[in-house]
């Protein structure tokens, strides 16, 4: 039996499936490959000084915010007080091995809004762990 159909093809019809297939694959690869957490989103306000510092290659950040939660890293590793001497010594060594033996800079960047102790403290680990440490602060411009 043969039936009778009125449906013609239309060249004009695009498939966009694969599109979103290869859309969605590059949305998930971005996402992946970007960092979680970057340094823009964080809300640090570093005091002003009138001078400005030359940039340093081989640093170590280390940030903490008003909420006194400390990031270590590029990849913004949360660490506690207890645990960040071990976590520093871990960083700085890779640094140094990455490096062909040169020592890094630990670059500490403190929000303003943090209580005095709380940055001596901080500070005084950084030290213990690495002697050369940056400041990190804004110019007056």
């Amino acid at each position: 039996m043969k039936f009778k159909t009125n449906l013609k093809t239309s060249v004009s019809l695009i498939d966009l499936t694969p599109l979103v297939d290869v859309i969605f694959l590059l949305l998930i690869f971005f996402i992946v490959t970007s960092d979680v957490l970057p340094l823009k989103s964080l809300n640090i306000e570093n005091p002003k000084l009138s001078q400005d510092s030359a940039p340093l290659t081989t640093q170590l950040l280390l940030v903490m915010d008003s909420q006194h939660v400390i990031y270590l890293g590029s990849k913004k590793e949360i660490v506690d007080f207890e645990s960040l001497k071990d976590h520093l010594d871990r960083h700085i060594n890779d640094l140094v091995a990455q490096n062909g033996g040169h020592e890094p800079t630990v670059v500490l960047s403190v929000d303003r809004r943090v209580d005095y102790g709380l940055f001596l403290k901080l500070f005084s680990i950084a030290q213990g762990c690495c002697p050369k440490i940056r400041l990190a602060y804004q110019t007056n411009e």
